[in-house]
């Protein structure tokens, strides 16, 4: 076994993976976390899906290819010109929702919204407003978030973060999780 991925890329992934490397966006979710946020979708049939951090759309084509007809997917990111290479490739999936927002603002103007499945790729959700994401979590939600291994583009004082990240995590007991030695290092955690 290997981490190869041999399963079919989404429609748009190729055009989306070229115009992000066209654009200089550096913080995509490599191919290995995606095809996991794909497998993960698709145990949410009719799921109400979030992800945090749309950045140009790559891990969002993955997470729509797993989600069934009757999923609905909000994804939010803070920067303009990296949110309209998603539109322009993924607009067109009536599942999707692209909102261009602040996320500190969206989760504090949205602590009511519920959801199934959430993707936590940004700063808030993750290091920041933890505790607000999660209570968006239904019972028996996955929350996802990678890069919690040791990366290059990490600044200095980072791994500290990550650190005390997974130990509050694994303090909770709403939560059961499971930390991963994959891609960049995942953690899946579902609501109890």
């Amino acid at each position: 076994m290997t981490q190869e991925i041999n399963n079919p890329l989404p429609n748009a992934y190729e055009a989306i993976d070229l115009a992000t490397k066209a654009s200089g966006f550096n913080m995509a979710s490599d191919i290995q976390t995606c095809s996991l946020l794909k497998t993960l979708a698709a145990s949410k049939p009719s799921g109400r899906f979030l992800e945090l951090g749309t950045g140009t759309g790559l891990s969002t084509s993955w997470i729509l290819a797993g989600m069934d007809r009757n999923s609905t997917l909000l994804s939010i990111d803070n920067d303009e010109k990296f949110l309209d290479i998603a539109d322009r490739y993924l607009s067109q999936d009536s599942r999707l929702a692209l909102v261009l927002a602040d996320g500190e603002e969206w989760v504090e103007n949205n602590l009511e919204m519920r959801f199934d499945y959430i993707f936590a790729d940004t700063w808030h959700g993750k290091y920041l407003l933890l505790d607000e994401v999660l209570e968006m979590l239904n019972k028996g939600g996955i929350y996802i978030i990678d890069d919690m291994m040791p990366q290059p583009n990490w600044p200095e004082g980072h791994d500290q973060k990550a650190k005390n990240l997974i130990k509050d995590l694994e303090a909770r007991k709403d939560l059961a999780i499971t930390k991963l030695v994959w891609a960049t290092g995942i953690v899946i955690a579902v609501k109890l």
